[in-house]
């Protein structure tokens, strides 16, 4: 195995020894929102060579941040978890990826939108901004934006995001970039659903209360965006 080693005594380099690997961040992502399959990492890492999952799921198994068990379901098929020391990662995870946002306003070439990531912005930018308006019961909202789908369950000031879709979601949204738009606080969800750049089915009088609680601060980038690679 490569050595990794800094050479420093230092809690950050310490870190970047374990998490400075390609790949790394992104299988903790995905990890993060549930145990997985090797085919459904595979399949949500679109771009990593098998050899190269394998090797980072090895890595991350030895520094005790992935757990490796075998499903309690009739296939019994392995399957691959988070550790009680990665989901201490969670908030530094969710910090970066708000930061990673900032300068971003359209996918670049070739990049796509996955469930996880969409999952991942939702957490993130989860913010419990008004207690008594969030303090009526729980509020499940589904997004969808391409391909990509993700709900997440408010509840009690907090939140849990999953990928996939939700059968009592209390309001779907479906849209391109204008989802986006709207996370990032520059288009109105109601305007955005008038226009046609956003579906919504459920309760739309949870529309005020869905841009209250989620809020990923998005900048635009200085150098213009390459072609849509999710339509609006």
């Amino acid at each position: 195995m490569r050595d990794r080693s800094y050479g420093q005594f230092c809690g950050l380099a310490r870190a970047a020894e374990v998490l400075g690997q390609r790949w790394t961040l992104l299988v903790l992502r995905d990890l993060l929102l549930g145990p997985h399959r090797y085919s459904d990492l595979q399949e949500g890492l679109p771009g990593i060579p098998s050899n190269g999952l394998a090797r980072r799921l090895k890595e991350l198994e030895a520094d005790g941040l992935v757990v490796r068990e075998l499903s309690t379901g009739p296939d019994r098929s392995v399957r691959y978890r988070a550790s009680a020391r990665a989901e201490e990662l969670r908030p530094a995870l969710d910090a970066l990826s708000l930061w990673g946002a900032e300068q971003m306003r359209e996918p670049r070439p070739g990049e796509i939108l996955t469930s996880a990531a969409l999952a991942s912005a939702l957490r993130s930018g989860f913010r419990w901004a008004d207690p008594a308006k969030n303090s009526a019961g729980t509020v499940v909202y589904e997004v969808r934006v391409g391909d990509a789908v993700a709900h997440a369950v408010v509840i009690d000031g907090s939140v849990q995001v999953a990928v996939g879709t939700h059968e009592d979601a209390d309001l779907r949204l479906s849209g391109g970039v204008a989802v986006r738009d709207v996370l990032a606080g520059e288009l109105d969800l109601n305007e955005a659903v008038e226009s046609g750049e956003i579906t919504a089915r459920g309760d739309r009088d949870l529309f005020s209360r869905f841009m209250a609680t989620f809020r990923v601060p998005y900048r635009h980038a200085a150098a213009s965006a390459g072609p849509d690679s999710v339509s609006r």
